[in-house]
C-alpha cells in the first residue's frame, strides 16, 4: 500500500473532518481504526462499519494528512470526504458555474462531495460495497462526474464480489457433494476434490488471506484472521493427509458428520470445509454488501431529488444553466411538471406544488406571489417565477440530507458496548480455539476431533453481526423517516422516545395553524352575511393587522373583489372606520361602538359573550349608526390536531398545552383537541421553567414547537420536536424535525423512533445470542466447521435483513 505523507494534504481550518475508510471487513476493524485515531492527541473519532466512514474532531497543530497517515499505518485506506470550496460568481448575472480550485477542499462539517472508491492494495476493500456518497447540495452532486464515478465504482466492487462468489460456488458444490454423499465417491475422487477446492481456497479466499496478512503485519487480528486461519488450516491438513498420509490412496472413502470426526488423522481430509466455508462467507459478504447498499437507498434517493438544470432570467431572457450555478437573488422560471431548482420566494404566478417527496404529504399546496417554495418540489400547476433565497448547502434538501447522514453516523449506547466487545473478541476466539485443541488432545479424543473442534471455533465466531446491528437499523430507519418528512438527529434520540411519558405542545403554529381566521359570523335580523362581510372586509382589507386580514380574506372568498373604502382611518387599539359604498362603517372592538354611542342589540350581545367564552376575538361591525354583526376570529385549530392528540395518548404520552395566550383561548383549544392539562399566559422566557417543573415531577418530557421563543424549551426538554415549517432556531435546538407542519407526524416520528430502537435491540440480542450459543457448541465438538461457516455468514445477513423491514414502516 502506498504511504501518503501528511504534507500532501492541506491543513484544515475547521476542526472537523470525515474520512472514507477502505478495507474494513468487520466490526473489529472499525474498532481498531477508532482506537488508533482516538490515541492521537486532541483527536476524537467515531468509526462506523456500515457506512465505512470516520467522523473526526481534531485540535490545532494537526493536519488532515496526519489522520490519513494514522489510518494507513493501521492497515487500512483513508481518503477525505470533501467538497470543492464554492467561489461566488462575479455577479448575479453571470451564468458561469462557481469555480473551484481542484486541490482546495473545505473540511467544515458541511455537506460535501464524496469519493467512495477504496484502495484494493490492502484488504478486501474492493469486495465490499460502500454505502453511498455523503449528502450535499443535490444539484452539485448531480453535476459532479466524480460522484457518478464513485457510484459506478461501488457497483463494480459488488460485481467483482459477485463474480468471485459465483466461480467459488460452481467449484465448491461438487467438492461438498463428493464429501457428503459416499455413493458419489469414485476411485481417486479426492484428487478431483483437491483440483476443484484449491482455486476456491486460494483465489476465492484471497480477500480474507490478504486482509489477514495485512493485519498480521500491523500486529492485529480481525474476522479475516479467523476465516483465513480456519480455511488454510483445513486445506493444509488435507494436503498433508493426501500427500503424506493415507488419504490419497485409491479407493479411499469419506463419510460426513454434522459433529466432529474421530477418524484416523492420516486418512481424513477437510477440502469440503475449506471450500464450503470460503463460499458461504463470500455469499454472506455479498448479501451483506447488497443489503447495506439498499439500506442507504433512502439517503441516495433524497440527494437525487434536486433539479439538474434551471431556466434563469438574464436581462429578460431565459437561459438554461446547471442548477448548481444559481446564486442567491437569481430569478428563475418553473413550468408545470418541472422541479423547483432551489429554495426561494414566488415573485410571479400561482400554482399547486407537490412536496410529497420531501414531506410525505400527498396533497399539493397552493402557492402564489410572496409564498416560499422549497427546492426539489414539483410544480404541478401554472408557471412560476421564483427568486432564489437559499442555494447549495443552505437549502432545506441539503439540510435534510445532512441531518439524516449525521444520524446514520452516530452510535447508540448499546452499540458502543458491542464495539468494545468486538475490539477484543478475535484474540479471545483464537485463544479459545487453541484451548479447545489442547482440551480435546488432553482428553485423548485424537488429533482429528481436536482439530475439527478448533477449526469450528475459529470459523463460527465472527463478530460481524455485532458491528452491523445498530448502523444498518439506523440507516434504514432514518432513511425511511426522511421519506416521510421525519428527520432524526441521532441514535441517542431513539432512547429518549422510548422513555418519554409527557409531551408538551406549543399552541400557536403547532396545535393551531398560527394564522387568524374567521370562525363565526352573527348578524342582526334583516342583514345578510354577505352584506356584513362585503362592507367590513372592504375596510379591513386596508389594514395590516392579522385580525383585519382574517376578515378581509374571508370576505374575498365569499363575495369576490372588495370595493375600495374612502376616508379610511385606523383607530389604534380599537379598530377602523371609513366610507364604503356610501355607508359610514365601523369595524373593531365593542368599545369602538360604545365610544360612538351605538348600542349593541341583545342578539349580538349574546354572540359577543359566546365568542369570548370560546376564546375567540370578537369583532363588531356597524354602519349608518347601527350595529349589524359580530365576527368571531381565532387562530384555527389544525384539522389533524385532535386525532394527533389521541394517537399520542395511545403511545402512552400525556399531552400538555403550553401557550402565551390568555387562559380562555387556551382552554377552548384544549377542549377542542382533548387536552386536560393547560399552561396559559406563559411568557416566552418562562416556557423553559414549565418544562423544568414537569421534569422535577419525575416526568420525561418531549416538547413540540416551531417558533424562536420555543428554541430554549426545545433544548431543555428531554426530547425536542420542531415543526419544519418553523424557524431555524427551533429546528437547530430540536432532536427531531418534522418537515410537514402536521401534528400527526409527531406520533409517526415517535412510533418510527421506537420501532428503530426495537430493531436495534433485536439485532443486538440476536448477534450476542448467536455468539454466546454457537461458541460452546463449536468448542464441544457439536458443529462441523462447514455448518459453522454457513451459520456465521447468515448471522450477518439476518441482522441486515431484519433492519430492512423498517423500509415498510407507514
Amino acid at each position: 500500500m502506498a504511504s501518503t505523507a501528511a504534507a500532501g494534504f492541506p491543513a484544515a481550518d475547521a476542526s472537523k473532518a470525515e474520512l472514507m475508510i477502505g478495507g474494513m471487513t468487520c466490526a473489529s476493524c472499525a474498532a481498531r481504526v477508532e482506537k488508533k485515531l482516538n490515541r492521537m492527541d486532541g483527536v476524537t473519532a467515531t468509526v462506523n462499519y456500515a457506512t465505512e466512514k470516520a467522523r473526526v474532531t481534531f485540535g490545532e497543530g494537526l493536519k488532515l494528512g496526519d489522520l490519513v497517515a494514522t489510518v494507513e499505518k493501521t492497515g487500512y485506506t483513508a481518503r477525505p470526504v470533501a467538497r470543492p470550496e464554492r467561489k461566488a460568481p462575479a455577479g448575479a448575472g453571470s451564468a458561469a458555474p462557481p469555480a473551484a480550485a481542484p486541490d482546495t477542499y473545505a473540511y467544515d462539517g458541511e455537506p460535501r462531495r464524496t469519493d467512495t472508491s477504496t484502495d484494493t492494495a490492502t484488504g478486501p476493500g474492493a469486495d465490499t460495497a460502500a454505502v453511498g456518497p455523503a449528502p450535499g447540495p443535490a444539484p452539485e452532486l448531480e453535476a459532479d462526474p466524480a460522484v457518478r464515478d464513485a457510484e459506478a465504482e461501488q457497483e463494480a466492487s459488488i460485481g467483482a464480489l459477485r463474480q468471485r462468489l459465483v466461480v467459488s460456488a460452481v467449484l465448491a458444490v461438487p467438492v461438498v457433494l463428493l464429501a457428503m454423499v459416499p455413493a458419489l465417491q469414485f476411485d481417486s475422487w479426492q484428487w478431483l476434490s483437491l483440483t476443484l477446492a484449491a482455486p476456491v481456497v486460494v483465489w476465492g479466499g484471497l480477500p480474507f488471506h490478504r486482509a489477514a496478512w495485512t493485519n498480521l503485519r500491523h500486529g492485529a487480528a480481525t474476522m479475516d484472521t479467523l476465516v483465513s486461519l480456519g480455511t488454510l488450516a483445513a486445506f493444509g491438513w488435507s494436503l498433508w493427509a493426501l500427500f503424506l498420509g493415507d488419504a490419497g490412496m485409491p479407493g479411499m472413502r469419506h463419510g460426513f458428520d454434522l459433529t466432529v470426526s474421530r477418524a484416523d488423522a492420516g486418512s481424513t481430509i477437510y477440502l469440503e470445509v475449506a471450500a464450503g466455508v470460503v463460499t458461504f462467507i463470500l455469499l454472506g459478504r455479498y448479501l451483506e454488501a447488497r443489503a447495506k447498499r439498499r439500506s442507504g437507498a433512502a439517503l441516495r434517493a433524497l440527494m437525487d431529488l434536486g433539479a439538474k438544470d434551471v431556466a434563469v432570467l438574464r436581462a429578460g431572457r431565459e437561459i438554461r444553466i446547471p442548477a448548481g450555478a444559481l446564486v442567491v437573488g437569481d430569478r428563475f422560471v418553473v413550468r408545470p411538471g418541472e422541479k423547483i431548482a432551489t429554495d426561494g420566494t414566488v415573485v410571479e404566478g400561482s400554482s399547486a406544488v407537490d412536496a410529497s417527496m420531501l414531506t410525505g404529504e400527498s396533497v399539493p399546496v397552493e402557492v402564489t406571489t410572496g409564498d416560499t417554495v422549497t427546492g426539489a418540489t414539483l410544480n404541478a400547476g401554472g408557471r412560476l417565477v421564483v427568486e432564489a433565497t437559499r442555494i447549495g448547502a443552505d437549502t432545506q434538501l441539503a439540510r435534510m440530507a445532512r441531518l439524516v447522514e449525521d444520524a446514520q453516523n452516530g452510535k447508540a449506547s448499546a452499540q458502543r458496548l458491542a464495539d468494545r466487545i468486538s475490539a477484543v473478541f478475535v484474540p479471545i476466539v483464537i485463544a479459545l480455539a487453541l484451548g479447545t485443541l489442547g482440551f480435546w488432545l488432553g482428553n485423548g479424543a485424537g488429533l482429528t476431533a481436536a482439530f475439527t473442534a478448533a477449526v469450528a471455533v475459529l470459523i463460527i465466531a465472527c463478530p460481524c453481526a455485532l458491528g452491523l446491528a445498530t448502523p444498518t437499523a439506523l440507516m434504514v430507519g432514518t432513511g425511511r423517516g426522511a421519506q416521510l418528512g421525519i428527520l432524526i438527529k441521532g441514535p441517542e434520540v431513539l432512547e429518549t422516545t422510548r422513555r418519554a411519558d409527557t409531551i408538551v405542545l406549543d399552541k400557536t403554529g403547532t396545535v393551531t395553524t398560527g394564522r387568524m381566521t374567521l370562525q363565526t359570523t352573527h348578524t342582526t335580523h334583516g342583514t345578510t352575511t354577505t352584506e356584513v362581510l362585503r362592507l367590513a372586509g372592504a375596510l379591513e382589507n386596508a389594514s395590516e393587522h392579522p385580525i383585519a386580514q382574517a376578515v378581509a380574506a374571508a370576505a374575498t372568498d365569499t363575495t369576490g373583489p372588495l370595493p375600495a373604502p374612502e376616508d379610511f382611518q385606523n383607530i389604534p387599539g380599537l379598530g377602523v372606520q371609513g366610507i364604503v359604498e356610501g355607508h359610514a362603517v365601523l369595524v373593531g372592538r365593542p368599545r369602538l361602538l360604545a365610544d360612538a354611542a351605538i348600542p349593541l342589540p341583545s342578539a349580538l350581545a349574546g354572540a359577543l359573550a359566546e365568542a369570548e367564552e370560546h376564546g375567540r376575538t370578537a369583532v363588531v361591525v356597524a354602519w349608518d349608526g347601527e350595529a349589524r354583526g359580530v365576527f368571531g376570529v381565532a387562530d384555527a385549530v389544525k384539522d389533524s390536531s385532535a386525532a394527533a392528540v389521541s394517537e399520542l395518548r395511545a403511545l402512552g404520552l400525556t399531552p400538555v398545552l403550553l401557550t402565551g395566550d390568555n387562559r380562555a383561548v387556551a382552554e377552548a383549544v384544549a377542549r377542542e383537541v382533548g387536552i386536560d392539562e393547560v399552561h396559559a399566559e406563559v411568557l416566552p422566557e418562562d416556557k423553559v421553567n414549565v418544562v423544568k417543573r414537569l421534569q422535577a415531577e419525575g416526568r420525561v418530557v418531549a416538547m413540540v414547537g416551531d417558533g424562536v421563543n420555543d428554541a430554549a424549551a426545545l433544548a431543555t426538554a428531554d426530547l425536542g420536536l420542531a415543526m419544519g415549517t418553523g424557524t431555524d432556531a427551533a429546528i437547530e435546538a430540536s432532536d427531531l424535525t418534522l418537515v410537514r407542519g402536521d401534528l400527526k407526524v409527531t406520533a409517526d416520528a415517535i412510533r418510527l423512533s421506537r420501532r428503530t430502537l426495537a430493531t436495534i435491540r433485536g439485532n443486538l440480542f440476536w448477534a450476542f445470542g448467536y455468539n454466546v450459543a454457537a461458541l460452546p457448541l463449536a468448542a464441544s465438538g457439536l458443529l462441523n466447521p462447514m455448518i459453522a461457516g454457513a451459520a456465521m455468514a447468515f448471522s450477518s445477513v439476518f441482522v441486515v435483513t431484519n433492519s430492512l423491514r423498517l423500509r415498510a414502516f407507514t
